[in-house]
């Protein structure tokens, strides 16, 4: 399993930013779909999660300010965000979650400026 993460960048507070990625290999249909990220001198915490079926979660602190979607057919995932702040600065990485095996994509930069 491949995971194929773009979009990020660098963003003014109060900006909007897209994230998509594409999974590639033997994706099972039964899966769950997300984003995690990890800021300096902090733990890498989920950002959102959405599951095959279409459930989804959040972390408080983007909850109502991001938007997980996925396109099972494609096997991707993306994450909307919007009213982005200072604090949402980090490296994001997409993830994908089948049986017990999780699978990371690469690192994909996202800065907030003031």
């Amino acid at each position: 399993v491949q995971l194929q993460a773009s979009g990020g960048g660098l963003v003014q507070a109060g900006g909007s930013l897209r994230l998509t990625c594409t999974a590639s290999g033997s994706i099972f249909s039964a899966n769950v779909m997300g984003w995690y990220r990890q800021a300096p001198g902090k733990e890498r915490e989920l950002v959102a999660l959405v599951t095959s079926g279409g459930a989804t979660n959040y972390v408080d602190s983007v909850r109502g300010r991001f938007a997980i979607s996925r396109d099972s057919a494609k096997n991707t995932v993306s994450l909307e965000m919007n009213s982005l702040k200072v604090e949402d600065t980090a490296v994001y990485y997409c993830w994908l979650l089948q049986g017990r095996d999780r699978h990371w994509g690469q690192e994909t930069q996202v800065t907030v400026s003031s």
